[in-house]
Protein backbone atom coordinates (compact mmCIF):
# COMPACT_ATOMS: atom_id res chain seq x y z
CA UNK A 1 0.00 0.00 0.00
CA UNK A 2 1.06 3.42 -1.01
CA UNK A 3 0.13 6.43 0.72
CA UNK A 4 0.84 10.51 -0.73
CA UNK A 5 -0.24 14.23 -0.96
CA UNK A 6 -0.65 16.16 -3.90
CA UNK A 7 0.38 18.97 -1.09
CA UNK A 8 3.93 17.63 0.31
CA UNK A 9 6.33 15.00 -0.85
CA UNK A 10 7.44 12.26 1.74
CA UNK A 11 10.32 14.53 4.17
CA UNK A 12 9.31 17.73 2.99
CA UNK A 13 7.24 20.91 4.38
CA UNK A 14 3.63 20.82 4.85
CA UNK A 15 2.08 23.78 3.52
CA UNK A 16 1.06 26.73 6.02
CA UNK A 17 -2.62 26.47 4.54
CA UNK A 18 -2.67 22.59 7.09
CA UNK A 19 -1.08 23.93 10.68
CA UNK A 20 -2.25 25.77 13.23
CA UNK A 21 -0.84 28.64 11.34
CA UNK A 22 -3.16 28.37 8.24
CA UNK A 23 -6.71 26.79 7.49
CA UNK A 24 -5.75 24.10 10.56
CA UNK A 25 -7.80 21.18 7.89
CA UNK A 26 -6.22 17.86 6.96
CA UNK A 27 -4.00 17.91 3.18
CA UNK A 28 -5.60 15.73 0.08
CA UNK A 29 -3.99 11.71 0.91
CA UNK A 30 -3.89 9.65 -2.19
CA UNK A 31 -4.32 5.94 -1.31
CA UNK A 32 -2.94 2.96 -3.88
CA UNK A 33 -2.65 -0.55 -3.53
CA UNK A 34 -4.65 -1.47 -1.11
CA UNK A 35 -5.25 -4.94 -0.44
CA UNK A 36 -8.27 -6.54 -1.89
CA UNK A 37 -9.69 -8.12 1.85
CA UNK A 38 -9.49 -4.34 3.26
CA UNK A 39 -13.18 -3.92 4.73
CA UNK A 40 -11.93 -0.88 6.66
CA UNK A 41 -9.39 1.86 7.00
CA UNK A 42 -7.74 4.02 9.88
CA UNK A 43 -5.71 6.99 9.86
CA UNK A 44 -3.26 8.30 12.59
CA UNK A 45 -1.35 11.68 12.52
CA UNK A 46 1.27 12.02 15.13
CA UNK A 47 4.70 14.03 15.90
CA UNK A 48 7.12 12.22 17.68
CA UNK A 49 9.44 15.52 18.48
CA UNK A 50 7.04 16.72 20.42
CA UNK A 51 9.16 18.03 24.06
CA UNK A 52 6.36 15.95 26.27
CA UNK A 53 6.29 12.47 23.91
CA UNK A 54 4.51 11.75 21.03
CA UNK A 55 1.76 14.39 20.11
CA UNK A 56 -1.68 12.80 18.70
CA UNK A 57 -3.00 14.96 15.67
CA UNK A 58 -5.79 12.83 14.18
CA UNK A 59 -7.58 9.74 14.50
CA UNK A 60 -9.96 8.18 12.03
CA UNK A 61 -10.73 4.99 11.80
CA UNK A 62 -13.79 3.16 9.84
CA UNK A 63 -12.78 4.92 6.85
CA UNK A 64 -14.14 3.48 3.47
CA UNK A 65 -11.73 1.72 1.45
CA UNK A 66 -11.20 4.38 -0.74
CA UNK A 67 -8.31 5.76 -2.92
CA UNK A 68 -8.54 9.47 -1.62
CA UNK A 69 -9.21 11.29 1.66
CA UNK A 70 -10.03 14.64 0.40
CA UNK A 71 -8.48 17.98 2.15
CA UNK A 72 -11.00 19.24 4.91
CA UNK A 73 -13.05 16.45 5.10
CA UNK A 74 -13.90 13.67 7.96
CA UNK A 75 -13.11 10.54 6.28
CA UNK A 76 -14.66 8.21 8.67
CA UNK A 77 -15.60 7.91 12.86
CA UNK A 78 -12.81 10.29 14.37
CA UNK A 79 -11.54 10.03 17.94
CA UNK A 80 -9.96 11.86 19.90
CA UNK A 81 -6.74 13.96 19.57
CA UNK A 82 -4.42 15.60 21.82
CA UNK A 83 -5.82 19.14 21.53
CA UNK A 84 -8.84 17.13 23.36
CA UNK A 85 -10.98 17.79 19.68
CA UNK A 86 -12.45 14.95 17.36
CA UNK A 87 -11.26 16.16 14.29
CA UNK A 88 -7.69 16.89 12.30
CA UNK A 89 -5.58 19.02 14.59
CA UNK A 90 -2.34 20.86 12.34
CA UNK A 91 1.13 21.16 12.82
CA UNK A 92 1.82 23.61 15.73
CA UNK A 93 5.10 22.98 16.92
CA UNK A 94 6.48 24.65 19.64
CA UNK A 95 10.06 25.25 18.56
CA UNK A 96 12.04 23.57 16.14
CA UNK A 97 11.20 21.54 12.84
CA UNK A 98 8.33 18.24 13.76
CA UNK A 99 7.99 15.78 11.73
CA UNK A 100 4.68 14.73 11.26
CA UNK A 101 3.92 10.84 10.11
CA UNK A 102 0.28 9.63 8.39
CA UNK A 103 0.29 6.33 9.14
CA UNK A 104 -2.59 4.23 7.13
CA UNK A 105 -3.90 1.12 7.78
CA UNK A 106 -5.79 -1.40 5.72
CA UNK A 107 -7.91 -3.48 8.24
CA UNK A 108 -9.74 -6.92 7.59
CA UNK A 109 -12.59 -5.58 9.07
CA UNK A 110 -14.88 -2.73 10.52
CA UNK A 111 -13.93 -1.67 14.67
CA UNK A 112 -17.08 -1.83 16.64
CA UNK A 113 -15.48 1.00 18.31
CA UNK A 114 -17.08 4.30 19.46
CA UNK A 115 -16.40 7.86 18.04
CA UNK A 116 -14.05 9.73 20.82
CA UNK A 117 -11.85 6.73 21.17
CA UNK A 118 -7.74 7.87 21.63
CA UNK A 119 -4.91 6.37 19.47
CA UNK A 120 -4.31 3.60 22.01
CA UNK A 121 -7.53 2.23 22.22
CA UNK A 122 -7.78 2.12 18.58
CA UNK A 123 -4.19 0.51 18.09
CA UNK A 124 -5.25 -2.15 20.19
CA UNK A 125 -8.81 -2.16 18.57
CA UNK A 126 -6.65 -2.72 15.07
CA UNK A 127 -4.38 -5.62 16.54
CA UNK A 128 -4.81 -8.48 14.61
CA UNK A 129 -6.71 -7.51 11.92
CA UNK A 130 -3.72 -4.73 10.18
CA UNK A 131 -3.32 -6.44 6.19
CA UNK A 132 -1.07 -3.79 4.76
CA UNK A 133 0.38 -0.08 6.50
CA UNK A 134 1.52 2.72 4.62
CA UNK A 135 3.32 5.97 5.96
CA UNK A 136 3.55 9.55 5.03
CA UNK A 137 6.35 12.24 6.78
CA UNK A 138 5.77 15.62 6.58
CA UNK A 139 7.68 18.35 8.44
CA UNK A 140 7.05 21.88 9.49
CA UNK A 141 8.43 24.80 11.54
CA UNK A 142 6.17 27.25 13.17
CA UNK A 143 6.73 30.71 11.33
CA UNK A 144 8.34 29.40 8.04
CA UNK A 145 6.55 31.00 5.14
CA UNK A 146 5.86 27.49 3.48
Amino acid sequence: MKLTSPEFENGKKIPRKFTCEGDDFNPTLIIEAIPAGAKSLALIVDDPDAPMGTWVHWVSFNIPVVSQIDEDSIPGKQGINDFGRKDYGGPCPPSGTHRYFFKLYALDNVLDLNEGINKEALEEAMEGHILDKAELIGLYKKGSSF
